[in-house]
């Protein structure tokens, strides 16, 4: 029967999964390879029929043990930290675990192992910007694991060169965000930052890439910057120093300043109120005594000069007397009179003798009845 006869039923191509037993392919290799070289020859030619049969039967074991050779090359182990990607003509079929395994050997099928469970690790050195613009000098190192093997096979092309890229950015921004101070004090927050932002990153790329620390493994400012930086920190200082200072003048004068506000709305509302009630209190007495000056204006007006005239003259100490009929004026220097002298001074009262007229001799009583109505 030809080999390619659609009657042959144990065909191994016709199967369409890969067998599982290696005696049942050899068997079917060896008979396949019967069934492509077995003919019958004459039978008047017994010699040439045993060469031709010992070639067919070297050449058939050939075949079986490359072909034995072929199909045991597709059995494979997986460790246990390790995955295994099979791809048929470079399409992904299957990602298999720990153990042994079989697939079709090449070039139909091939295999990628991936371990899953080993600690990789980046370094990086560059130049970074502090928030307070210092320069200085940062080593990193980032560890991860790769634990989903497709993603980190197909999503990415240079997965080395993308992450190196990514913790840069990742550090630059952690770095640029905090001082020089806590740059040289290796500051855990720095790290945490940069974690966060680089494995933010990742996933957003889809890598199949799992962030386990970002450390920094050195910070120090370049040598060529390191008397300017210095001089840049103390400015620094003097900033926040003088920032103080005015802080603490605002904070002492504003107070204050409110305080004397607040007094001076106060006075201006005592003095609104005053001024108030001294005119309301006028208007009201200014209304009585209106009252009282349609009753009887002559005696009104009496009463209203001679009460203008005592606000006028109550603090005077001088008495004038005019005597009736003549142009002397009497002067009593009462002042000095009520006033208590020095106790270290003689008085200086002198007796002032007034001028006497004729017509003041003789009207003494009328002077004094007006000495008693004016002061």
């Amino acid at each position: 029967m030809a080999w390619n006869d659609p009657g042959e039923k144990r065909n191994p191509w016709n199967r369409q999964k890969p067998p599982h037993d290696l005696d049942e392919i050899l068997r079917n290799i060896q008979r396949w390879i019967a069934n492509l070289f077995g003919h019958k020859g004459s039978a008047g030619n017994g010699g040439g029929q045993k060469t031709h049969a010992v070639l067919e039967k070297g050449l058939a074991t050939a075949l079986v043990l490359i072909g034995a050779l072929w199909i045991g090359s597709g059995l494979y182990r997986v460790d246990a930290q390790e995955r295994a990607v099979i791809l048929r003509f470079g399409k992904y079929i299957q990602t298999t675990g720990p153990g042994y395994n079989w697939h079709w050997p090449w070039p139909i099928e091939r295999k990628i192992t991936v371990n899953v469970s080993h600690l990789y690790s980046v370094t990086d050195e560059e130049s970074i910007l502090t928030a307070d613009t210092n320069l200085v000098e940062v080593k990193s190192a980032v560890q991860y694991t790769q634990p989903d093997p497709l993603k980190l096979l197909f999503k990415v092309r240079n997965v080395d060169e993308t992450l190196t890229q990514v913790s840069e950015s990742a550090m630059r921004e952690a770095v640029g965000q905090a001082s020089l101070d806590k740059a040289l004090a290796f500051d855990p927050a720095i790290t945490q930052r940069a974690k966060v932002l680089l494995q933010r990153t990742l996933d957003s790329y889809d890598m199949g890439i799992h962030i386990v620390s970002v450390n920094l493994t050195d910070v120090n400012v370049p040598e060529p910057v390191q008397e300017a930086q210095r001089d840049a920190i103390k400015a620094d200082k003097d900033r926040q120093r003088y920032q103080q200072e005015a802080q603490t003048y605002r904070n002492d004068l504003l107070p204050r300043a409110r305080g004397e506000a607040a007094k001076m709305l106060q006075d201006a509302s005592a003095y609104q109120a005053k001024v108030v009630d001294m005119a309301q209190g006028d208007t009201a007495r200014f209304d009585q005594v209106y009252a009282q000056y349609q009753k009887a204006p002559a005696v009104t007006r009496e009463r209203m000069y001679l009460g203008t005239m005592e606000q006028v003259y109550k603090n005077s100490r001088k008495v004038l007397i005019d005597t009736k009929g003549g142009n002397n004026v009497m002067y009593l220097p009462l002042d000095k009179l009520i006033s208590p002298p020095p106790p270290a001074a003689p008085t200086d009262i002198v007796p002032v003798t007034p001028l006497r007229t004729p017509e003041s001799q003789s009207a003494p009583a009328d002077a004094c009845a007006r000495a008693r109505g004016v002061r």
